[in-house]
C-alpha cells in the first residue's frame, strides 16, 4: 500500500497492528530486540524498537526492553555496541550516542504510559549511562564519540552522534526533575553541546573524512532541536535536493541512489520540528511502497538497479515508521517528542506536584 497520508487524530491502528507485531515477534526472551531474527543487537537501535512497542500499546514488552538493558549494563554505566544471543558481540567500542538513547527511550515511555513507578526504577540505570556519556565531554562541548575496548576515549565526535545525545540529554533532565532529583549539572553540559553543534563546526569530524554526505547530518541538528524551530525550514531548505528523491523518500548519503525508510521517517518528524507539515505528510505517504502484507518495512531501495538493498527488513525500521506515524497523528501523549523541545522547569513541576497533594489531602 502506498500513498498512506496521516492527519491529526487519525492513527490506522489496523494497518499498523501486524508492525507491532513483528516487534513482539522479534523480542528475545530475555527482552532484549535483535535487528532482526539472528541477528544483533545495538542499544540505540533495541531503544527505537521498544519506543515502538510503546507507541503500540505494548507496555510490558516495552519494560522488559528497557530491564534488559538495565541487566546487561555496565559498571561504568555504559554498553557494548552489540550483542547476539544473550552474549556480547562486539566489545572493540562502546558508543556514547547508544548509551545516552536510553533516557531518550524511558521518558518516551513514561509520557505516553505515565508509570512513575517504572521511571523510578530506571532511573538509577539512566543516571549511570548519563554519567559515562558526559565524561566523555570536552571543554569546547562537543562529546567523543566512543571508548574504545579498554575505555580509553576515541577522541572525535560526530555531529549526528551529538545530536542524538543532545535530545537525550533533555530527556534525562526531564526525567530528573519528575524523579525530585534534578541535575543542573546535565542542563549545562545540554546547553554547552548545542553551542557546540550550532557555532563551532571545527569540533566535529576532526580525524576522518566529514560525514557531510550523510543526510543524518543535515536533518539530526533540526530532529532533536539543536537548530531551533525559527531557523530550521532554511536549513532542511538548502540541502534539500542533495537527499530528496521525488516520491521515494530520503537518500542515506548524497552520493549514492538509495533511499531509505528509517531516514525517512526521521526526516518527516524533522520537517514536523520546521513546521512544514506538508512536506512531512508527503515524504511520510511514499514509505509504504516499502511494506510487506505482514508489517515488515524493507530497510531501503536503491533506485538505479531498481533492488531492494540490503535484504532485510529489520526492527528499528519499523519502529521508526511508528514513531513518524505518531507524531503526525499525535496519538500518543509522547507525539511530540522528536518535533518539539519541552525542557522541563523545576518550579512549574514542584508546583503541579503541590496542587495533587493538596487536592489528596
Amino acid at each position: 500500500m502506498s500513498g498512506l497520508f496521516l492527519s491529526k487524530g487519525l492513527f490506522p491502528q489496523e494497518f499498523f497492528r501486524p508492525t507491532v507485531d513483528f516487534l513482539l515477534r522479534a523480542q528475545q526472551t530475555d527482552g532484549s530486540i535483535p535487528w532482526f531474527d539472528g541477528g544483533h543487537c545495538d542499544p540505540w537501535d533495541h531503544v527505537e524498537s521498544a519506543m515502538g512497542l510503546s507507541i503500540g500499546g505494548e507496555y510490558s514488552a516495552a519494560e522488559n526492553a528497557y530491564r534488559w538493558l538495565k541487566n546487561a549494563q555496565l559498571e561504568d554505566g555504559s554498553w557494548w555496541a552489540a550483542y547476539r544471543a544473550g552474549q556480547v558481540d562486539n566489545r572493540e567500542r562502546r558508543e556514547t550516542n547508544f548509551v545516552a538513547y536510553i533516557a531518550t527511550g524511558v521518558w518516551h515511555h513514561y509520557l505516553i504510559s505515565e508509570n512513575r513507578a517504572f521511571l523510578r526504577e530506571m532511573w538509577p540505570c539512566v543516571r549511570r549511562a548519563i554519567g559515562f556519556v558526559l565524561a566523555q565531554q570536552s571543554r569546547h562541548g562537543e562529546i567523543n564519540w566512543a571508548v574504545d575496548a579498554r575505555g580509553e576515549p576515541m577522541e572525535d565526535a560526530l555531529i549526528t552522534g551529538c545530536s542524538s545525545i543532545y535530545k537525550s540529554l533533555e530527556c534525562a533532565v526531564n526525567i530528573s526533575v519528575v524523579i525530585g532529583d534534578p541535575r543542573v549539572d546535565w542542563r549545562d553540559a545540554r546547553v554547552a553541546l548545542g553551542d557546540a553543534l550550532r557555532n563551532k563546526p571545527e569540533r566535529f569530524d576532526r580525524t576522518w573524512e566529514s560525514k557531510s554526505r550523510y543526510s543524518m547530518d543535515w536533518f539530526y541538528p533540526v530532529l532533536t532541536g539543536a537548530v531551533p524551530t525559527p531557523k530550521a525550514s532554511a536549513h532542511l531548505q538548502k540541502r534539500w535536493g542533495d537527499f530528496v528523491e521525488q516520491g521515494l523518500g530520503c537518500r542515506c548519503v548524497s552520493d549514492q541512489p538509495w533511499v531509505t525508510v528509517a531516514e525517512s521517517c526521521e526526516l518527516t518528524m524533522a520537517l514536523l520540528a520546521a513546521g512544514d507539515h506538508a512536506r512531512a505528510v508527503m515524504v511520510y505517504s511514499w514509505l509504504h511502497q516499502w511494506r510487506e502484507s505482514n508489517g515488515e518495512y524493507w530497510t531501503g531501495y536503491q533506485f538505479v538497479e531498481d533492488v531492494l538493498w540490503p535484504d532485510e527488513r529489520p526492527t528499528w525500521t519499523a519502529a521508526a515508521i511508528l514513531l513518524a506515524a505518531d507524531a503526525l497523528t499525535e496519538h500518543t501523549a509522547a507525539h511530540h517528542l522528536f518535533n518539539q523541545v519541552r525542557l522541563l522547569d523545576v518550579k512549574s513541576v514542584s508546583s503541579v506536584a503541590e496542587k495533587g497533594r493538596a487536592r489528596s489531602s
